[in-house]
């Protein structure tokens, strides 16, 4: 099978395209015939070894996958070769092997390009949303770095559970991706006075809830935007640099400054990740959230997915065709 390798920390474009052998499922395992995989900007850091974990090198980048079942292990009941499945998983190979146990099957109907972004992208916006700031029907919600693909499932998600979305990006263009999936206020923070924006948005009571996946210069506005008692979600730093908020903020705010690390969310709680992609399933079943894939590459391109994503030129989710 063919597979990105990477064998040393660097940029995308150090990542090769190799053939490796064929993997074996182990006890509790399954092979994937991998369909599609998602493309995310934990992806980017991965691979230059500056994410929160580094994996053992050499390694397939990826972190999320749909596919197809080629082979089980003896003790594996639950699935058979033929199933359709998702999986939260390196992804940018042609096969992989995924412990059973942590597999979703795909609801009939769903195409691959949609089972591939729907995990990490929507699973953390839940998590982030529902688990961690408890966003409660009516409430004022401000999201950064909207149009990406975090921001975009933020948006649906919060319009599922009644909040006001107040989007923030950097082009109209990007704004009109926002509008259409649900934003109801438009911010571009590129030509507009972000606090003045925000306050004039919310009657000058400002956010309940802010969701930032970006980090950077727009941070301390947002924060100072804040409403009395809200919530700011660290998501991310997809900005590439991690902002020094003045804590004093907190205090006169009555405000919290909220953690989100879904990925070991996962690991300590997978009963409760699993229930929160029950909710995502059902309601991508409803018609209340659907995932955008703008774009899609060959395997022998998936260097270039990365480097659009490290560039901010990715709109909702990409996704690699290994397989093409």
């Amino acid at each position: 099978m063919k597979a990105v390798v990477c064998e040393n920390w660097g940029v995308p474009d150090t990542l090769k395209v190799q053939e490796l052998q064929d993997p074996q499922p182990g006890p509790g395992q399954v092979v994937i015939e991998v369909q599609a995989a998602g493309v995310n900007f934990p992806d980017v850091l991965i691979v230059q070894g500056k994410y929160q974990f580094k994996p053992e090198l050499p390694f397939v980048p990826g972190s999320e996958v749909a596919g197809i079942i080629r082979s089980v292990a003896d003790d594996v009941t639950t699935f058979k070769p033929g199933d359709q499945v998702i999986a939260f998983t390196g992804g940018f190979g042609q096969q992989l092997l995924a412990p059973a146990q942590a597999l979703i099957p795909m609801p009939p109907g769903m195409d691959f390009d949609t089972a591939a972004a729907i995990t990490l992208t929507y699973g953390t916006s839940y998590h982030a949303i529902v688990d961690r700031a408890k966003l409660e029907n009516g409430e004022n919600m401000l999201i950064l770095g909207a149009a990406g693909g975090v921001g975009l499932a933020a948006i649906e998600i919060g319009k599922a559970l009644g909040a006001r979305i107040i989007a923030c990006a950097s082009t109209d263009e990007k704004l009109e991706v926002c509008r259409q999936h649900g934003a109801d206020v438009l911010i571009n923070y590129s030509t507009q006075d972000l606090r003045e924006a925000v306050k004039a948005a919310t009657g000058g009571k400002g956010p309940d809830v802010i969701y930032d996946p970006v980090g950077g210069d727009y941070a301390e506005p947002a924060f100072h935007s804040i409403a009395w008692g809200g919530r700011y979600l660290v998501v991310g730093f997809a900005n590439g640099e991690i902002p020094k908020l003045p804590l004093n903020l907190t205090l006169l705010k009555g405000a919290s400054l909220v953690g989100v690390f879904w990925g070991e969310f996962t690991k300590r709680n997978p009963k409760g990740n699993m229930a929160n992609m029950r909710q995502l399933l059902q309601w991508l079943h409803e018609g209340k959230i659907k995932p955008l894939v703008s774009a899609r590459y060959p395997l022998a391109q998936a260097a270039q997915a990365l480097n659009d994503m490290a560039a901010r030129k990715v709109t909702g989710k990409v996704v690699v065709l290994p397989q093409e």
